[in-house]
């Protein structure tokens, strides 16, 4: 102890020599510049003192049981800033490599006599990893408090040597040799560990703190990878293998999806709460490759259909989220929505019983699929493009029936009386169907039904609005181009030239010596716009007639070269009536209104009588009588009593007739549109798409002037815009052909010439 002391004062008397020194430093140069004195240089001792072996020796002595004391939880004799000052002084006195080798053998003799206690095979599995843990807990404390001890060793010896592992290395290098890497404690320890894991995801409450703990311990001596990782998949894959197989027959999909969902939360906590960070990629991988990626396609024929059906927002949204996760998933779901929304629009659109639904079934239909686009399946744009082209394929595996149910449903809406909506929900109704319209390949077929409706609303005053028209128009204007509608668009022009043509009429009439009583309404329909019309011939009154001939007299004088024809079928009129309650007046057809002013000349007439004096064509003039005798508003009475008109009924005037409207409108019997109009409409369409044909191949002959079939062919499915097959082409091709617009090449059949 003498020589320590003696080096302290040494120590002492350095640290006030240097002092003392530097208290002078700045005055000394000072006066060194006046006076020109020598600078005082301080240098170091040239020989450090040297160390008896006792002193080593007994410190270490010291530093050893300290060591023991702390590895045997007993109490220390020194305080740990003498332990800690013994230690600096043998470091400076070069012996650091003999005191790191003595550390590191007590520290070794004291982990090796640690691996008795794992030998028992009483113990349990939790009773075994309690005490692994315990140990492995004494020994971290441990090690930090001899550490700190050394700690100058640590930062000085240790710290220049790169080969040496710190302390706090050797104390998990020494229990990793002697502990961990023992094949049976290992081996226990593991299985303890995986024995726990499963029993908790069978359900019971394990210690998770001690699974925390021994993992931490596993991942701290670099052998969590290769003792535990690996072995914990490959139990998790045989796991979740048999489970994900006897769930799927044993459980309905919506159920089996939660289980999924609710699986893949639980091993994400196990991850957060005791597994290490590195496992997760490969354990969730493990999790939804057994429970979902063996089963996607099992899982959407056994439930996709169900839960589309009944719309389950909530589980459609799950399977979304859960198929994204694994590779190929959103793929699988995408295919299978597909064929779904074919299969369920072909139902709609190919059961001829259903006609009458078929376009509000298919807009109530898109709008669930638009929901589950959006709100289950994220607004994925592949998802949304699949269901149009899917809507697309299916409304067109019925040729022109859609196209035609389309524009019936557009009148309906469109018509007077239709309360259902306001102008508002209109506009929104009108958007929806302008979607369904965009799927459909025979646009004409459309155009066809919608002129017909449109033009009875027009004429017979029956269009709900006229801005509901106009924006319907602009729709169809935007989506099909200025050509679709110029058609459409004129039969407004006519209805609005008319009016003026109306208000000049009446200037006119006023000017006649003899006006008349009958005031006169004409619509002047340009032939080219409106749908042709069957020329019928009626016998009309007298002052009817006549007044006809001043109207056409006054129109032919102010448009030369037009020539007009009646149409009865359209015409209506409002006549006066009296009735024993009082006068009425009665909203009627033209047809109507020469079988009621028959009753200005006689009492009662048979269905032969009528028809002699009417003119009235028999299909028509039956469904007139009906609709005068068996409607709602019976004005006239038919003998004998039934629905239908026969050969021997006979009709009087029922003055009896009561009514709470003083205007009463009487309703022609709709005749519904038979399979002959429709075969009519149909084929006016495919005329005109003849001539469409036709004139598109002239065109590009005349551009081309030699072209091989296959060419042309191509060229024509480029500009027609309506399915064509490519018989019909053929036909056509034969037809110019024929007409000698051009002509087949003699040395080459499938080579066309123009013929200029």
């Amino acid at each position: 102890m003498a020589d320590e002391t003696q080096q302290n004062n040494k120590k002492a008397s350095f640290s006030a020599l240097a002092e003392h020194t530097n208290g002078l430093t700045k005055s000394s140069s000072l006066a060194a510049k006046r006076s020109g004195s020598k600078k005082l240089v301080i240098k170091n001792f040239k020989d450090r003192p040297k160390v008896s072996d006792n002193y080593t020796q007994d410190t270490w002595t010291k530093l050893q049981g300290a060591v023991e004391a702390i590895q045997n939880s007993t109490s220390i004799k020194y305080n740990l800033e003498e332990l800690y000052q013994a230690v600096e002084n043998l470091c400076s006195y070069k012996v650091s490599a003999t005191l790191y080798k003595q550390l590191r053998q007590v520290c070794e003799e004291h982990v090796k006599g640690q691996i008795q206690q794992f030998r028992q095979d009483s113990l349990d599995d939790v009773l075994f990893l309690k005490k692994m843990n315990t140990c492995w807990q004494d020994h971290c404390r441990q090690m930090i408090m001899i550490r700190s001890i050394f700690l100058f060793l640590d930062r000085t010896y240790v710290l220049q040597n790169s080969m040496l592992p710190s302390i706090w290395d050797t104390g998990l290098e020494l229990f990793r040799i002697h502990i961990i890497s023992d094949k049976m404690v290992q081996s226990k320890t593991v299985d303890g560990i995986l024995h726990l894991i499963e029993r908790e995801r069978t359900g019971e409450t394990v210690d998770r703190s001690l699974l925390r703990s021994l993992l931490s311990m596993l991942s701290d001596l670099q052998v969590y990878k290769d003792s535990f990782e690996q072995q914990f998949l490959k139990e998790t894959d045989r796991l979740y293998a048999a489970e994900g197989q006897r769930l799927m027959q044993e459980r309905e999909v919506p159920e089996y999806l939660h289980h999924v969902s609710k699986r893949l939360e639980e091993e994400a906590d196990r991850i957060i709460t005791y597994l290490d960070q590195s496992t997760q990629k490969q354990l969730i991988f493990t999790v939804e490759k057994q429970l979902l990626g063996e089963h996607l396609v099992t899982i959407l024929q056994k439930g996709l259909t169900n839960l589309l059906d009944e719309n389950r927002v909530q589980e459609l949204t799950l399977l979304y989220q859960l198929f994204s996760r694994v590779k190929g998933g959103l793929q699988v779901l995408l295919n299978h929505w597909s064929e779904y929304i074919k299969a369920f629009g072909t139902t709609i659109v190919m059961t001829p019983e259903k006609d009458k639904d078929m376009v509000q079934d298919l807009l109530d239909f898109k709008d669930k699929m638009d929901i589950i686009a959006e709100v289950c399946f994220q607004k994925n744009e592949k998802f949304i493009n699949s269901m149009k082209e899917s809507f697309e394929t299916f409304i067109n595996r019925r040729p022109n029936k859609p196209a035609e149910l389309i524009a019936k449903y557009v009148d309906s809406k469109l018509r007077a009386g239709n309360k259902e909506a306001t102008d508002e929900e209109l506009e929104r109704i009108l958007d929806k169907i302008m979607i369904i319209f965009r799927f459909i390949h025979g646009k004409d077929v459309f155009e066809a039904f919608y002129k017909k409706d449109l033009a009875k609303r027009l004429l017979v005053g029956k269009s709900a609005s006229v801005d509901a028209e106009k924006s319907m128009l602009s729709k169809l204007k935007h989506e099909c181009g200025a050509a679709f509608t110029s058609k459409l668009e004129g039969m407004f022009k006519d209805m609005e030239l008319s009016k003026d043509i109306m208000i000049q009429f009446k200037q006119y009439m006023q000017n006649q010596s003899d006006p008349g009583n009958i005031e006169l309404t004409v619509n002047i329909l340009t032939m080219g716009y409106w749908p042709t019309y069957t020329p019928m011939e009626v016998h009309l009154p007298a002052e009817m007639v006549k007044l006809q001939e001043v109207f056409k007299l006054f129109y032919l004088g102010k448009h030369s070269g037009r020539k007009l024809q009646w149409q009865p079928t359209l015409g209506h009129a409002v006549l006066k009536t009296e009735f024993k309650e009082g006068k009425k007046e009665l909203q009627v057809s033209l047809f109507q209104t020469l079988v009621l002013l028959m009753f200005n000349e006689g009492e009662e007439f048979s269905v032969e009588e009528i028809k002699t004096a009417t003119g009235i064509e028999d299909s028509e003039l039956r469904r007139t009588l009906q609709s005068l005798a068996c409607g709602k508003a019976r004005v006239l009475i038919k003998n004998p009593k039934g629905k239908d008109v026969e050969d021997e009924d006979k009709f009087l005037f029922n003055s009896d007739f009561k009514h709470k409207l003083f205007r009463i409108k009487i309703n022609q019997i709709q005749m519904k549109e038979t399979i002959e109009e429709q075969v009519s409409t149909t084929e006016r369409v495919f005329q005109d798409r003849q001539y469409q044909i036709d004139a598109a191949i002239v065109r590009i002959m005349k551009m081309r002037k030699t072209l091989s079939h296959n060419l042309l062919v191509s060229e024509l499915y480029n500009q027609l815009k309506f399915p064509v097959k490519p018989g019909d082409l053929k036909k056509r091709i034969e037809s110019l052909i024929d007409r000698d617009y051009m002509e087949r090449d003699k040395d080459s059949p499938n080579q066309y010439h123009y013929v200029a």
